[in-house]
């Protein structure tokens, strides 16, 4: 029986999956309808495709043709990327933003009231209070910077960190400071996941609220809302060990704490959150519209199984 003529695939939802996979030197393909990595020395390694939200490519990577539409099919982001995720190159997901949703964020985003509501919901989720009243969107993002500079040397004091700034070279990538260095391998993990979140639940990552003019400009709001809790403490922790590949590390960290925190299970909920402290109704769904990037019809079936 051909591929084509099996039932489709019934996705399984963001919330459910592995949150990220990095894929090095070796060929991304796919074989008997599976998801496969074939190194230069042809052994192959499968990989469950359908259950990872994003799966980041880096130097030395190949991808097929059907390896990018099975991606496409069963919703998982591919996010291509430097050397130790130093550089975001380019993303592909299916979907892209749902008409309605996109309105929406949009409208919210352009209306310097909107936009302000929004934002001070950010700031209180982040930091755990209200923002201080009578604040410009600009005012506001100098408070979160200082703030932000505090909240790392708190956390670097805490882990014996010698800490000056959050600075890096990615020219001079294996000379840069450890802290630095895992930092940002940390943070790539987490706008990895965040932005196939986004994505998923149908928003426009370039269209953001603190952060503007930038590709990633919602997915840097939205992941900073998570990243003090999450990733900067684990970054931090493993450069205080001082351990010879620490971008692995930091990799293999994240994806136990991403599951530990179920992080996959908040961001979504999350953005409908923050978009909501806009007090405004969505827009009406349009008939002809696309539909959502990971869809969850009705079926017999478990996920992940054909039905």
């Amino acid at each position: 029986m051909s591929i084509n003529s099996l039932p489709p695939l019934k996705p399984i939802q963001i919330k459910e999956r592995l949150s990220v996979l990095y894929i090095e030197h070796g060929q991304l393909d796919v074989l008997d309808g599976a998801f496969v990595v074939v190194d230069q020395n042809g052994v192959r390694t499968h990989i469950p495709v359908g259950g990872v939200a994003c799966l980041m490519l880096e130097p030395g990577t190949r991808v097929s043709h059907p390896a990018c539409a099975l991606a496409a099919r069963v919703g998982t982001l591919l996010v291509w990327i430097g050397e130790a995720g130093v550089r975001l190159y380019s993303a592909g997901q299916p979907g892209g933003a749902r008409s309605d949703k996109l309105l929406y964020q949009a409208r919210l985003a352009l209306d310097d009231t909107l936009r302000l509501k929004v934002v001070r919901k950010m700031y209180a989720l982040r930091f755990g209070e209200e923002s201080p009243h009578r604040r410009s969107v600009e005012q506001l993002r100098g408070i979160e910077g200082a703030r932000v500079r505090e909240t790392y040397k708190r956390i670097a004091a805490k882990y014996g960190i010698e800490w000056v700034a959050r600075n890096y070279d990615t020219s001079d990538w294996d000379k840069g400071d450890l802290p630095n260095r895992c930092l940002s391998a940390a943070t790539s993990c987490l706008y990895g996941v965040t932005e196939a979140a986004v994505l998923a639940a149908g928003y426009a990552p370039a269209i953001g609220f603190i952060h503007t003019g930038k590709p990633l400009s919602f997915v840097y709001d939205v992941a900073d809302v998570y990243k003090f809790d999450i990733v900067v403490p684990l970054a931090f922790r493993i450069a205080a060990r001082c351990p010879a590949n620490p971008e692995q590390q930091v990799r293999l960290a994240c994806r136990d704490v991403f599951r530990e925190s179920k992080l996959l299970e908040k961001i979504i909920p999350g953005i409908e959150e923050m978009l909501a402290a806009g007090e405004i109704e969505p827009p009406e769904r349009f008939e002809e519209q696309v539909g959502p990037a990971i869809p969850n019809p009705e079926s017999i079936g478990d996920v992940g199984h054909r039905s």
